[in-house]
């Protein structure tokens, strides 16, 4: 029978995801709980929870969950742990940006080529993310699908105001199957009250903007700006910078169709591409 070797017990304190594995394995330990035993109450495999416990792959938010609901006494020990956690599942040039996106009230974002992080599916994400071949690729899209918790969470939501070029709806990604859940999750979005979307129609003349950029807004703290690029991107705070942006941001709306229009074409090309 072949028996899977134990990880190298890593140092504790050298990572937030080092010292939520750490402790995951400390809980399990002291209360006699297998692994197997874990694995089944968070619906994943044995050698997931071996990783997680390594410090080698990302949890998932049902897994901290889990941990709290077997382990006696947890009191929401790991669903507190879980965000520190969680931060590395991004680059370090990122990690930034998601506190501002966490703190922020409302997001204005226009996307020209693809969905925004903020709205995709899973497997929609799954398949953007593959293409740069990434060694981690599921604690990408674990951390990715985590950054929509601030459209969803208990206490001040936030709204998001997204415009797309129609090519956003017809670059096939994933397949039909994918494309049709993803025009779905986008619908579903759109119906949500606090939220805007819309779609600038592609009549044969582009209007100029090209790189996805986004308007963070907060309660009491001026505008930032978020540019995507590559390799990397970057985050404005300059008021100059906050005005153009904005004015670009007021023109694409002038550009795009009404959110009624847009969800009417959003179900159109759905029905017709991917169906």
């Amino acid at each position: 029978m072949a028996v899977e070797a134990e990880p190298a017990t890593p140092d504790p304190a050298e990572t937030p995801l080092t010292f939520f594995g750490a402790e995951v394995q400390v809980a399990r330990e002291r209360c006699n709980i297998r692994r197997e035993d874990l694995a089944r109450a968070a619906s994943c495999g044995y050698s997931l929870v071996a990783k997680i416990e390594a410090g080698k792959r990302t949890p998932s938010l049902n897994f901290a969950r889990a941990c709290d609901q077997i382990f006696p006494g947890a009191d929401g020990l790991f669903e507190r742990l879980w965000p520190l956690a969680m931060r590395y599942a991004f680059p370090p040039w990122f990690r930034r940006y998601l506190e501002l996106e966490w703190k922020a009230s409302s997001l204005r974002m226009f996307h020209p080529q693809l969905m925004p992080g903020l709205v995709q599916t899973e497997s929609y994400a799954r398949a953007v993310l593959r293409t740069g071949r990434p060694s981690n690729l599921e604690e990408l899209v674990t951390g990715r699908i985590d950054r929509q918790r601030i459209l969803e969470r208990d206490r001040d939501p936030a709204r998001l105001w997204l415009i797309l070029n129609e090519a956003a709806l017809t670059n096939v990604v994933g397949g039909r199957d994918v494309m049709h859940q993803q025009l779905g999750h986008l619908l579903r979005l759109s119906d949500v009250a606090r939220h805007r979307v819309q779609v600038v129609p592609d009549i044969g003349q582009h209007h100029g903007w090209a790189s996805p950029f986004g308007i963070l807004s907060f309660p009491d703290d001026e505008d930032v700006v978020h540019v995507d690029g590559f390799p990397r991107g970057y985050v404005l705070a300059e008021p100059e910078d906050r005005t153009k942006a904005s004015d670009a941001y007021d023109l694409l709306t002038a550009l795009a169709l009404s959110p009624d229009a847009s969800a009417e074409l959003i179900t159109s090309i759905r029905k017709e591409r991917y169906s």
